[in-house]
């Protein structure tokens, strides 16, 4: 029996024409494959129809409100950190039809394409974002809905991280740089004096069984140690990390605390942050009509909290000004989240940082807060 077709009791080595071969095999079991790719003087993520079109040899330099894409002087395609799209606007989409109506009352709803999809190339951090997505929009993970079923259908090839980014700091929430549960396979790239390879990962028979129709060969104990001491170093390079304290506590102490005002007079409520957040999920619905008034639709698309009518009542909004949205939006994300679901809403990625206009860096505010909150809780017990 061909070696390569047996099960897969330990990890495996793909090479570069292997991993093309992957994308082309998971097309083949009628999956659209979704991976990194270069537009627009950015990594983002597209419909990969081979494996040419994914980001060989490209890296990014990333900083607060900064993102350059760069020539690397290797063919490395996953060396990039996160760019400014995830993986939620494939599971989540930005907008869709909830239904539609015509005058006589005869009502449709919407065609949704149910191809499965298959994420090639998925962080620790958005792994987890993933997971997080998941607990959020499917309480029901069996229920007969398409949200379920994209979930349920989803095939992830996680990549290892070995290149963190200057705004990356998923060591320090739990989330990476090496892939937690989720994935189907794992790949982590390593280019040295021996040639350019992916170890693989099996993490369910799904992977397996789509491993056997790619080329690969069992992995020898120095490709192992490579791969896993690439993986590790990477968390010492992380650009940022949050400080080491009960960040749940801290915000719910941290009300009225001076900081929010500082960042007020920088913050544009612009919602960048929540636009490219792996994790947000906000959603307001609008109601529209044709010209003559006989055909009238439902939609759905994201939301921000930072929209000032995000908060409207009877009577008005809620929060009003600069500093009660971001504080409510810095609150959930690293506090009540947990009280709803269990777990920090934020993975790490840094995407909140990069894209931030004015360059606020989250990490840097619940440092400061932590730094001062000490001596303001002594002063108001």
């Amino acid at each position: 029996m061909d070696s390569t077709r047996v099960p897969h009791s330990g990890e495996r080595i793909l090479d570069r024409t292997g991993l093309d071969l992957l994308i082309e095999v998971l097309r083949g079991h009628g999956y659209r494959v979704v991976g990194p790719t270069v537009r627009d003087s950015a990594i983002v993520l597209g419909e990969l129809a081979s494996g040419t079109d994914l980001p060989a040899g490209w890296g990014v330099e990333t900083g607060p409100g900064k993102y350059r894409l760069h020539r690397r002087d290797d063919d490395a395609v996953f060396a990039h950190s996160s760019g400014p799209q995830s993986w939620k606007q494939f599971l989540h989409p930005p907008r869709r039809q909830l239904w539609a109506t015509e005058r006589d009352g005869s009502w449709e709803a919407p065609v949704v394409d149910e191809t499965p999809y298959a994420f090639l190339g998925v962080h620790g951090c958005d792994l987890a974002a993933i997971a997080v997505l998941r607990r959020v929009l499917c309480p029901d993970p069996d229920a007969d809905t398409p949200t379920a079923r994209r979930f349920r259908n989803l095939f992830v090839v996680a990549a290892q991280c070995t290149e963190p980014g200057g705004v990356c700091f998923c060591a320090s929430m739990g989330t990476g740089p090496a892939a937690g549960p989720g994935f189907d396979l794992a790949l982590t790239e390593t280019l040295d004096d021996r040639g350019h390879r992916f170890l693989v990962d099996v993490g369910t028979e799904s992977g397996a069984t789509i491993l056997d129709d790619v080329e690969s060969r069992a992995a020898e104990p120095r490709d192992v140690d490579a791969a896993r001491t690439a993986v590790a170093a990477a968390t010492e390079r992380m650009g940022r990390r949050m400080p080491e304290t009960d960040l749940r506590e801290l915000l719910q102490r941290a009300r009225d605390a001076d900081v929010w005002e500082d960042v007020a007079d920088r913050c544009l409520t612009c919602g960048n942050c929540t636009m490219v957040c792996p994790t947000c999920f906000c959603t307001t619905t609008e109601d529209m009509t044709d010209l003559t008034g006989e055909h009238a639709e439902r939609w759905q698309h994201w939301s921000s909290c930072f929209e000032l009518d995000f908060s409207h009542l009877h009577g008005g909004d809620v929060r009003t000004s600069a500093q009660s949205r971001y504080r409510q939006w810095m609150s959930h994300k690293l506090g009540t989240w947990f009280d709803q679901f269990g777990s920090s809403g934020c993975v790490g990625c840094g995407r909140c940082i990069d894209w931030c206009p004015v360059g606020i860096d989250i990490t840097e505010e619940a440092a400061r807060l932590a730094q001062l909150l000490p001596a303001w809780g002594q002063e108001n017990q």
